[in-house]
């Protein structure tokens, strides 16, 4: 009887070694038949995120450089538009400035300043004044802005 068991006694041809009982764990394929997979480089794919995260934020920090160069614009203007108002308000001038009208800024030869209706090329001959100093204009708020032509 013991013959007749050893002769039915199955014996497994494949090395145990070189298998697994969960295939599907494997980090690459255990068959002819199943799907390629290939190891990441871990360096190339660091390396594109890397460049694509730099990209972003260069473009993000160029859009900020703009906004603050306006910015800074903005307040230079406001700064200028201010030293101008404070300048025309301590200046001579013989009647009420109206609102939305052009005025001329003038330094006489003492000094002092004086806010005109005459254009320095209305003034032909007569121009007695030591420089032109600006064309403004009265703002709603009060604020005079310096006109360019």
């Amino acid at each position: 009887m013991k013959e007749e068991a050893s002769k039915n006694e199955f014996i497994n041809p494949i090395n145990k070694d070189k298998t697994t009982e969960n295939p599907g764990l494997l980090p690459y394929a255990h068959t002819a038949g199943s799907a390629v997979i290939k190891p990441e480089d871990i360096g190339k794919v660091k390396g594109r995120s890397v460049l694509a995260m730099r990209q972003q934020t260069d473009k993000q920090m160029n859009q900020l450089y703009e906004q603050m160069e306006i910015l800074a614009k903005q307040a230079k203007m406001l700064a200028e538009r201010k030293e101008i108002s404070e300048r025309i308000y301590e200046a001579a001038m013989g009647f009420e400035p109206i609102i939305n009208q052009t005025y001329y800024l003038y330094e006489k030869e003492d000094g002092t300043d004086l806010l005109s209706l005459i254009s320095p090329n209305e003034w032909g001959k007569s121009f007695k004044y030591s420089k032109f100093l600006a064309k403004v204009l009265l703002l709603a708020d009060h604020t005079w802005e310096v006109e360019y032509n």
